[in-house]
């Protein structure tokens, strides 16, 4: 072998022995920064809990410290995700469904857990949502809405498309609750009880409206966007305020698993960073990037978006619930519960069963238990 081509393979060994002692350094470095970026990017493995093809995770959403009822959940979404790849089915479940076994509505369920015992909150929503829907939860995942505002800002926004143009005069100012709006203490007494609230705390409220369109929307924005309950007209009803949850969920989802997120190391561990605060979960830490690599498998899975409403009289569409007169049996509060009668979620189950195995399951006129 001539000296010249000795020298070329000489050097060649040595340039990969380079290559390979930085490339290990790095994996070292990127392992020790953060675990679940290297599981991500060097196990393929997705090892999950499963039931019949589905796992099934609970998504509940509060206020956190800086709002009224912090712990109170103003979102719950019963999530079956189909272990082939396929299929998606969210069941958006109203805060305010009245639950018999808490006498008090569902929203209060994590906030009662966690007034008991740290970590009760989830044990005890993951207990009441199972007998509601009567179908195994494998996980459930709490955030705050901090949390849900930095992770968007975050991913660089969200494109949403608008359906309709429509607006909100009555949605709450944080931290401005129990503002009395400079009324003296006696008003307050005689505004208790007052028909519109924002006609007697006008200082509480602030108008948010959102035009029909592609937007690109910041984590304030997105979260006006699913939290909106008093808009006029059809976006008012939890019909609509659940598909503008779908629509926010699936933007997030496509957002973080491009490959402008997850070709950026630093982002993805902000990411992980800021959710991890910001969240109670059930979730092992080393199950993350099994979740990650399952939804990168289902980007192309289709989507059955389920809701538990009182229907549209309008669009003669039926509903599974009603809103009961206000009474005593139900502590006075404006609640929903199943239209076959209190505590009875059969009607409600079977309807969530074919969702989730069918799906786009039309809801019949006729009560039937």
């Amino acid at each position: 072998m001539h000296n010249k081509e000795r020298f070329k393979k000489i050097a060649l060994i040595i340039l990969s022995l380079i290559i390979l002692f930085f490339v290990g350094k790095a994996v070292v470095k990127i392992a020790k920064l953060s675990p679940f970026l290297f599981q991500l990017i060097f196990n393929r493995d997705i090892n999950l809990k499963t039931n019949d093809g589905h796992i099934n995770i609970l998504l509940l959403g509060i206020g956190g410290k800086n709002h009224q009822g912090p712990n109170l959940t103003d979102t719950v979404i019963f999530t079956s995700l189909s272990t082939k790849g396929d299929k998606v089915t969210l069941v958006s479940i109203p805060r305010d469904l009245w639950v018999p076994d808490l006498d008090a509505k569902i929203n209060t369920a994590y906030s009662t857990g966690e007034s008991k015992r740290p970590g009760g909150g989830l044990v005890l929503s993951k207990a009441v949502v199972k007998k509601i829907v009567n179908q195994p939860i494998d996980y459930v995942l709490r955030i705050d809405f901090d949390g849900f505002i930095k992770a968007v800002d975050l991913v660089g926004g969200l494109e949403i498309n608008v359906e309709r143009t429509f607006d909100d005069f009555e949605y709450p100012i944080d931290g401005k609750e129990e503002d009395p709006c400079e009324h003296t203490d006696e008003e307050l007494k005689e505004l208790a009880t007052s028909s519109s609230q924002l006609e007697a705390f006008p200082c509480r409220y602030t108008h948010v409206r959102f035009d029909k369109g592609e937007q690109k929307m910041d984590g304030k924005t997105a979260l006006q966007f699913v939290r909106s309950r008093h808009a006029q007209g059809e976006e008012g009803s939890d019909f609509a305020r659940s598909k503008r949850q779908e629509k926010v969920i699936k933007a997030f989802k496509d957002k973080i698993f491009s490959l402008a997120t997850l070709a950026n190391p630093a982002k993805v561990i902000n990411l992980y960073d800021i959710l991890k605060v910001s969240i109670d979960t059930d979730i092992k830490d080393d199950e993350f990037d099994d979740f990650i690599r399952l939804a990168g498998k289902m980007k192309t899975a289709q989507t059955e978006n389920a809701v538990l409403d009182t229907g549209d009289g309008e669009a003669k569409r039926p509903g599974l619930l009603i809103n009961p007169p206000t009474g005593e049996e139900y502590n006075f509060e404006w609640v929903l519960i199943p239209r076959i009668g209190n505590g009875d979620f059969s009607e409600v189950q079977k309807y969530i069963d074919c969702e989730i195995k069918i799906g786009s399951c039309p809801v019949s006129t006729k009560p039937q238990s």
